[in-house]
């Protein structure tokens, strides 16, 4: 039965999807797992493809690859499978519940949490795809033509999986989709409607703006990293940086910092930290907010803070934009060391993929030397398990931190 059912699904991809023929030594990033073809590999495109197609991926000696979705620019294929198999309804819901199979293997989902990434991209086979989970709503980003194709799909399977526990898929990716694709922006509710909009993160409650925020409305990914500080927040004069929803502030809060300031240069940003301080510590009387730019506040500021988060928006979207996004965080760390209180820490870090760590490393470490502190590092951090790392894909990793002791 199991071989009848392999060579059915062989011959239905091969009736369905049509082929794209590498160069010849052009395979062995496939014979290694990578997730992608770019497309100075490609010998030959059949005719009648078209962007967001699924196509097979065949070798110089004719031998099936991989199969994937067909994308113009520099990746040309974001591989699905290295299966010769057809991409359907049971081929999406299986990918779902592998993902959410391991969320819950993990200890992500919980009683006092119910805000998680449920797929990210390439680390869940996914490319192109993410989903995050507030409460009951899931919020769906495509950053492929594919996926936005295989939108519908994706619902369909999301909903099955999950069941009465979702009530609600946003779909949120005008910003996301390749512009080259000339695709209109995509956003509203593929599924449901508006629900609650209060998440619950280690039993702290974040109002999300998976409407007008950033990214799907919250950064999941430093939700470790929060939990971290506050560990250290405990008597601590806190200043939040680039604060936006406030979630480092809050965390500082019930770790009994001794004051909190929070600062971003939108008004926005800083009316949903406000609520979000109120709705876990009312009438909080240890917290400030400020409407500012951060390079200004900290040149302005006084050298009381004892305990400095720096999480900048990506100073580099592109690898053009490298040299003046290291002098950015050389900049701006060197600017933290020269105002932090003796024995403070630092909690400093880069969300840019195109920045690696030890280029991000070496940015931090040159401020360290200009201000002629004496610095340890007590911890190397990276995205939580949520946001899982391909192994076969190491540029998966793309948020970089270090906690820093500043003598």
């Amino acid at each position: 039965m199991l071989r009848k059912f392999l060579k059915q699904n062989y011959e239905n991809s091969r009736k369905m999807y049509k082929n794209i023929y590498l160069k010849p030594g052009k395979d062995s990033s496939l014979r290694r797992f990578h997730p992608w073809v770019f497309s100075g590999a490609i010998a030959k495109i059949e005719n009648g493809i078209e962007e967001g197609d699924i196509v097979r991926v065949i070798d110089a000696g004719g031998l099936f690859m991989a199969v994937g979705h067909y994308e113009y620019g520099s990746i040309a294929v974001r591989v699905l499978s290295f299966e010769d198999e057809e991409i359907n309804d049971s081929f999406w819901f299986h990918r779902l519940a592998n993902a959410l199979t391991m969320r819950r293997n993990i200890g992500v989902i919980s009683e006092n949490n119910d805000t998680f990434r449920l797929v990210h991209g390439e680390g869940d086979v996914l490319p192109g795809l993410i989903i995050d989970i507030y409460g009951h709503t899931a919020v769906m980003q495509a950053h492929s033509v594919g996926m936005h194709r295989n939108r519908k799909e994706i619902v369909n399977a999301l909903v099955k999986l999950m069941g009465e526990k979702l009530q609600g898929v946003y779909y949120k990716s005008e910003g996301t989709l390749p512009y080259q694709a000339d695709l209109e922006s995509e956003y509203g509710y593929l599924y449901g409607s508006e629900c609650s909009n209060v998440a619950l993160e280690y039993g702290l409650h974040f109002q999300i703006d998976w409407i007008k925020g950033q990214k799907t409305g919250f950064f999941i990914d430093q939700r470790e990293n929060r939990r971290l500080l506050e560990r250290y927040a405990k008597d601590r004069t806190v200043l939040n940086m680039f604060c936006y929803t406030g979630g480092f502030s809050v965390y500082a809060l019930r770790g009994g910092a001794r004051k909190v300031t929070s600062v971003d240069s939108s008004a926005r940003a800083i009316e949903i930290t406000d609520g979000n301080v109120e709705a876990n510590f009312p009438d909080c009387k240890n917290h400030q907010s400020v409407v500012e730019d951060a390079f200004k506040y900290l040149s302005a500021m006084d050298n009381s803070n004892d305990l400095i988060i720096l999480d900048p928006p990506a100073f580099a979207k592109h690898k053009d934009a490298i040299h003046n996004a290291l002098k950015g965080y050389t900049r701006l760390n060197a600017k933290a060391f020269e105002k932090i209180k003796a024995g403070g820490i630092l909690f400093t870090f880069s969300c840019s993929q195109a920045v690696n760590k030890d280029q991000f490393r070496l940015a931090v470490f040159t401020a360290a030397a200009q201000s002629h502190r004496y610095v340890r590092i007590l911890h190397q951090l990276h995205q939580p398990a949520d946001h899982p790392i391909n192994i076969y894909h190491p540029e998966g990793e793309y948020l970089k931190g270090l906690v820093l002791y500043v003598e």
